[in-house]
């Protein structure tokens, strides 16, 4: 195993041990929950909060393009995405 191998798994482990740490550390201590807003497992669903919907400005986006359009973007892009993993899968290894 050469030298820059060994460093990039020590910088690895320590990555994945400092990362475990900051989530234990974040769930005992409650870090990030609402108290006022307690729904248990499902808080952080929006559609779990209360008036939730009031929070945004619905009316910020005003689509310029038929909606056909936006539609037929999103095909052909799931197409190329399909298209590229099937590329990506069939390389010789």
């Amino acid at each position: 195993m050469s030298c820059k191998s060994k460093t990039f798994k020590v910088i690895t482990i320590a990555t994945v041990v400092v990362t475990l740490v900051c989530a234990l550390y974040i769930m005992v201590n409650h870090l990030g929950l609402n108290p006022n807003l307690d729904f248990g497992a499902g808080a952080y669903y929006y559609a779990d909060i209360p008036d939730y919907d009031k929070t945004l400005n619905w009316d910020v986006f005003q689509p310029a393009l038929p909606y056909i359009v936006y539609v037929a973007l999103f095909l052909a892009w799931g197409f190329l995405m399909w298209k590229l993993w099937k590329w990506v899968d069939n390389r010789p290894k």
